[in-house]
């Protein structure tokens, strides 16, 4: 009689060799110092490298192109890709969305994250901040209180808020960050309708958030911040215990 643990002892064997062919991949990047947009081996060459068959290899680089990691142009070759979070934004998406299903969970811890993230860097942008971009974000507010009093929602111009806000860091990276989650919450909220909900008192919490940062008071920025996303917080919530 066949033993049933066999299959899958294989298919998790061959997951994890796939997975270390994954990290040679990515080690061979790096130890040849290419850069995004740099052009990797050939499949010959990398397969060589590597010690595999092609067709091993094309399962990998699949997955790695899956991971914004590389990028296949078919009748180009192959590429070192460039900052994409694509791969991070659809399984945070698929995971809040999933936890609506249940109590929110993953969903709050998401909201929780980007909550410590903002409240705690917006005393250094502020520092950074020149004339010029407050008054960006002012423009924000402007549109999101108009947008609120003809009864529209506002999720751009939601976004576009936050990412003003921390533009004077000069951090890509976190600037990114912030379009990840608000990728998230989009499709989170467009799933609940949370939008639809008190837009004339989201523009106005993001109002005083403005005031505050104007006012160069960092601790009450914070504090506005932290209130804002406990909103967001408690929108959530009802929408799973309903």
């Amino acid at each position: 009689m066949p033993n049933p643990s066999v299959a899958p002892q294989a298919r998790f064997s061959a997951q994890t060799r796939l997975r270390a062919l994954q990290s040679d991949i990515m080690e061979l990047i790096l130890e040849r110092d290419l850069e995004a947009g740099d052009p990797l081996p050939t499949e010959n060459e990398l397969s060589a490298a590597v010690g595999v068959g092609r067709n091993t290899l094309r399962e990998s680089l699949k997955v790695l192109q899956a991971l914004g990691v590389i990028e296949i142009r078919h009748g180009f070759g192959m590429f070192v890709a460039s900052n994409n979070f694509d791969a991070l934004t659809d399984g945070l998406t698929f995971r809040g969305r999933l936890s609506l299903r249940h109590h929110g969970q993953e969903a709050l811890q998401l909201v929780e994250v980007r909550q410590a993230l903002e409240s705690g860097l917006i005393g250094g942008a502020m520092d950074a901040m020149t004339s010029r971009q407050l008054a960006a974000i002012e423009e924000s507010v402007i549109r999101m209180e108009e947008s609120a009093l003809a009864g529209e929602a506002f999720v751009e111009l939601d976004a576009e808020f936050h990412r003003r806000l921390f533009e004077p860091l000069g951090n890509e990276l976190l600037i990114s960050l912030l379009d990840v989650f608000w990728k998230v919450y989009r499709q989170i909220h467009l799933e609940t309708g949370a939008w639809d909900d008190d837009l004339l008192e989201t523009a106005a919490l993001h109002r005083t958030i403005y005031a505050a940062v104007a006012e160069g008071d960092k601790v009450l920025a914070a504090e506005r911040i932290s209130r804002h996303f406990d909103h967001v917080r408690g929108r959530i919530l009802a929408t799973v215990t309903d």
